[in-house]
């Protein structure tokens, strides 16, 4: 189908107001009265408060209240849902699990370093600053744990009094016996029993028919989301209602959800974040408790309250991708077939709710390779680190930079080009993934593209000449080319739309999803506008501010928003075609299926020039009532969507519909990265020279865009394999690299000096659009590409585990073996 809108480049409209600086985020915002709030950490990585003494901080003049945890709601956090689960794939069987106690946003028992205690208000930050420091706390220490394997050792320490394993939701007590610690110490973990496990197939028999095996242990770190924006937030109560200002990824998920912790209902809270500097997964609403902090300050006092977050803070409450290590055995046919893949995980967790990444590498594995026989073990850790939780491609990142250097591996050993082993592996549409459901039933893919993007890529990439170039020395020189595959899931179904044709001839397009920098705001809003046929400079996008009546739209996590936001803008246009035709059946005889609509006009078939205009027909809507102008809506809408549509009724036509298309099977997108690296053998130092990335993302909304967030996704990737990582102190357990300069993401120095894409643009037949999400997989696949690549120039045996930096390089090559750190984590 030839579109007018979807595929092409076009400005959004808030591109003139980041430019130039208008946009305003949290942080901008300012009010008269208003105090500005402090955070005292926990100096200690866990410990009970036995006291505070706050009568010095008190007599400081400009200090106007204290918060603590007494006075914060003991509310968990938000159910995440069906769309949520979605963010970590599909039935993983390691899901995130309920928290041991409910995570607040102030604390009498921190459980890792930097976790709020208290917050101070005073008129400004120095005042509350001063205030902090003038408090004194009298702390009972208990016992602590930063490295997964160190709380499993025998006689290992517990991150949490409950225990340091999670079996289901609860935490239990593992140590691992004497003999499986002899196998950590000789570096490489024990296949034993864990507590999350699934299996498909014989993995026995597969081995056996296996010429070549591959058995490895790799590690891969915890990252900060160290997103541009801090999660500042600022609040005022105005009428009985609550105005919160905040950096959050979804504004429909998280309006919903904040007034728990701010004890304020539901339908008083306004929620305004039209611009938001990143988010991760790190700004869900199950992560927004610290934002209760102003609004119950501002509660306390009377007046605004603004919580202006440092870098060093956001490190501590900013949430946390988690760091695994993996034992993996993976058995190959000679034909490089996968026939058998045996893996055991151990996650670190942080101390609350399951983080579900160990579950998903292996999804991610199950769905890349698709292995005839499988077997997945897995152990999630307690750890006395900030909290973990979903960052872009959570576990889906972990899982390819973990195994597809060992998927080159295995093609050198059986002499098979790298990228056909993976084709040859790779999944096709309605192939089955993931693990087996009680009555052996397993997910299947709507659609998969990957052996057709991995052959674009290969082919525009030169391929089969750079190849030939792995190893190729030229003084202390060395280059390496490398290809990788990665998935993740790529979408969810289930929410609402909500537009609005005016009697002045516009079509307001109502967003619920925030505008988190990747375009989905305005690219979504532009599928209701092609298939109501207007032209886009009518069109207006209303976002980022509940009052403004938002429709229930996407989580936005796990690359949900292009395609699910996308379904539910082409229902509520097709809510809202249903209408026009209706009324000019109404209003000119015979049926609405006579009647077409184009042109800014709804008019009989075969005679565009009767009829009447959309204006016309929004004049008409009004008039009508009803379901016409949204007086009356379906009862299958979210609450929020039947809420706002009730404020909207009268305003115009209004097309207002659930995605309730349905879908079979689940929605993945595929991408294929290749790289081509110089590594100085003298100094370590490593360049990226070129790139090229190819997306199987189903069809292409917005060109500009889709290479924003393919060459977006995978700098992040690269980051991950270069320099990102925390250290921590492991005698005392307290965060040593809290800033950019120590826990360093990508430069403008780290990227490749050449870089293109590509996409297969071949569309998901169970969507509407055939979109997909792909900026997940875009991760793991740039992460993946960098460690193949390596590999290429150095070879197979020095590299296990991430970030490679170059005092690993030197130490490996001047040794001619593996030199690292072992399995510890956090150093």
């Amino acid at each position: 189908m030839a579109y007018k809108l979807i595929g092409q480049n076009y400005q959004t409209p808030d591109l003139i107001a980041k430019v130039t600086g208008r946009s305003k985020y949290a942080e901008d915002f300012r009010a008269d009265g208003m105090l500005f709030t402090k955070l005292l950490l926990s100096p200690m990585p866990h410990a009970r408060v036995r006291h505070i003494d706050a009568s010095e901080a008190l007599k400081l003049p400009g200090v106007h209240a204290i918060l603590t945890a007494d006075e914060m709601p003991a509310v968990a956090p938000p159910s995440r849902g069906a769309a949520a689960a979605e963010e970590e794939g599909p039935a993983s069987k390691g899901g995130r699990g309920a928290p041991i106690k409910p995570e607040l946003g102030l604390t009498n028992e921190p459980v890792f370093h930097g976790q709020p205690i208290l917050a101070v208000a005073a008129v400004d930050e120095l005042t509350a600053a001063e205030a902090i420091e003038r408090i004194k706390l009298d702390l009972e220490p208990l016992p602590f744990c930063v490295d997964p394997l160190e709380s499993l050792r025998p006689g290992g320490p517990n991150a949490r009094t409950e225990g340091n394993v999670y079996y289901g939701t609860m935490a239990k007590t593992l140590k691992w016996s004497d003999e499986d610690w002899k196998e950590v110490e000789a570096g490489r973990l024990p296949m034993r029993e864990a507590p999350d496990t699934w299996k498909v197939g014989d993995v026995d028999a597969g081995f056996k028919e296996a010429a070549v095996i591959i058995d490895e242990t790799v590690v891969c770190q915890s990252t900060s989301h160290q997103c541009l924006e801090p999660r500042t937030s600022m609040a005022y109560w105005q009428n009985g209602k609550l105005f919160l200002h905040a950096s959050a990824q979804s504004t429909a998920h998280v309006s919903q959800s904040i007034g728990n912790w701010s004890k304020a209902d539901r339908k008083n809270v306004v929620l305004i974040g039209e611009y938001v500097g990143g988010g991760f997964g790190g700004k869900n609403p199950e992560t927004q408790m610290h934002s209760a902090i102003p609004a119950l300050l501002a509660k306390k006092t009377g007046r605004p309250v603004m919580m202006r977050i440092t870098r060093e803070d956001d490190h501590f409450i900013g949430r946390a991708r988690s760091g695994l290590v993996m034992r993996v055995r993976m058995g190959f046919r000679k034909d490089g077939r996968m026939v058998a893949l045996d893996m055991f995980v151990v996650q670190a967790n942080g101390p609350f709710a399951r983080a579900g990444d160990y579950g998903t590498c292996a999804v991610v594995a199950s769905a890349n390779y698709t292995p005839l026989n499988m077997r997945f073990r897995g152990t999630a850790v307690l750890t006395n680190t900030p909290p973990h939780g979903p960052q872009r491609g959570p576990g889906g990142a972990q899982s390819t930079v973990m195994f597809e250097p060992l998927i080159s591996q295995a093609a050198r050993k059986l002499g098979i080009d790298d990228v056909e082993i993976r084709k040859i592996n790779a999944p096709t549409a309605g192939m089955s993934f993931g693990a087996p459901e009680k009555n052996g039933s397993r997910p299947f893919l709507t659609s998969a593209f990957a052996r057709e993007a991995l052959e674009r890529g290969a082919e525009k990439f030169n391929w089969a000449e750079r190849r030939k170039r792995n190893g190729q020395v030229s003084g202390s020189k060395v280059i390496g080319v490398g290809v990788s595959l990665a998935n993740f899931t790529a979408g969810t179904i289930g929410f609402d739309g909500l537009i609005a044709l005016t009697p002045e001839g516009k079509l307001n397009i109502y967003s619920g999803v925030g505008n988190i920098g990747t375009l989905s705001v305005h690219d979504t809003a532009r599928v209701a506008a092609e298939f109501l046929d207007m032209p886009w400079e009518k069109c207006e996008v209303i976002w980022g501010d509940t009052s403004k009546h938002l429709p229930w739209s996407s989580r936005q996590g796990g690359s949900q928003t292009i395609h699910g936001t996308s379904r539910a803008n082409y229902a509520a246009a097709m809510d809202a075609k249903q209408k026009l035709q209706e009324i000019a059946a109404k209003e000119f005889g015979g049926r609405p299926e006579d009647y077409t609509i184009g042109n800014q006009r709804v008019f009989r078939k075969g005679s565009p020039g009767s009829g009447m205009s959309y204006a016309q027909a929004a004049k008409r809507a009004i008039e009508m009532g009803g379901k016409y102008d949204g007086h009356e809506v379906a009862k299958d809408l979210n609450v929020m969507t039947k809420e706002s549509a009730k404020a909207l009724a009268g305003i115009g036509l209004m097309g207002v519909a659930r995605d309730n298309y349905g879908r079979k099977g689940n929605t993945q997108a595929f991408v294929a990265i290749f790289a081509k690296e110089e590594v100085d053998t003298e100094t370590g130092e490593y360049k990226i020279l070129d790139y090229l990335c190819v997306a199987d993302c189903g069809t292409v909304v917005n060109p500009r865009g889709l290479e924003g967030q393919l060459h977006g996704g995978a700098i992040q990737g690269i980051g991950y394999t270069r320099s990102q990582k925390w250290v921590y102190d492991q005698e005392f357990g307290v965060a040593l690299a809290k800033r950019f300069h120590h826990n360093r993401p990508p430069t403008i120095l780290d990227i490749p000096e050449k870089m293109d894409w590509d996409a297969v643009n071949l569309p998901d037949p169970q969507t509407p659009v055939g979109a997909k999400g792909m900026a997940e997989a875009a991760v793991g696949a740039g992460a993946a590409a960098v460690r193949c690549a390596l590999a290429g120039a150095l070879g197979d045996e020095y590299l296990r585990r991430t970030p490679v930096g170059i005092d690993m390089i030197l130490a490996s090559v001047e040794a001619k073996k593996r030199v690292d750190d072992g399995l510890a984590s956090n150093i």
